[in-house]
């Protein structure tokens, strides 16, 4: 009798265990995106960046992305080289920009279903060493142990101390560019 008690408990538990897999804690993201696009009448430019790294928390839905900002690449050499210069992201003094934030309808979630939810993210974007609060929506797609994030957002790039009134930049490159991030998470 106290065999068949024990192994009742240890098969209730076992069950409850698989039955019942907990949200991890926080999602890594194995392979991340970021793009930002620029469209004027001289030209259209366009820059990508598959370094950056991003966690989200589900239990806090805290979201955080460090986009290393010499890893953008573009078509052309020249536009790299003017990207990072001092006159336009410095990167030699601000290597990284960080967003910081958290996905404020974190209810409307289920971290547990397959499935494509909105969201809405608030938080804080850092270029250049200038820091500016946004608030923006995205998706949040899970598909068995694999989340992808995805968000499309304009930068209005005086914001964070980019302006150039002179040159070349001036009229070649937009004042507010679009950016897109696409990262995809595995449970850590």
């Amino acid at each position: 009798m106290k065999k068949t008690a024990i192994l009742t408990i240890i098969t209730t538990v076992t069950i409850f265990m698989f039955a019942f897999k907990p949200a991890a804690e926080k999602w890594v993201s194995s392979k991340t995106h970021v793009k930002f696009f620029s469209s004027t009448i001289a030209e259209d430019i366009e820059a990508n960046n598959y370094k950056t790294v991003s966690t989200i928390t589900p239990t806090t839905g805290e979201v955080v992305f460090s986009v290393p900002m010499q890893s953008f690449e573009f078509e052309k050499s020249q536009m790299q080289k003017h990207f990072n210069q001092d006159k336009f992201l410095d990167t030699k003094n601000f290597p990284k920009a960080k967003f910081t934030g958290k996905i404020t309808n974190l209810e409307d979630i289920n971290w547990e279903e397959d499935g494509t939810y909105n969201t809405l993210i608030s938080g804080d974007l850092t270029i250049k060493g200038v820091l500016k609060a946004y608030n923006e929506e995205g998706t949040i797609t899970i598909s068995g142990n694999t989340v992808t994030a995805s968000s499309t957002f304009n930068v209005t790039l005086a914001d964070h101390g980019i302006a150039f009134e002179n040159g070349k930049p001036s009229t070649n490159v937009a004042k507010t560019v679009e950016i897109t991030l696409i990262a995809e998470y595995k449970p850590q």
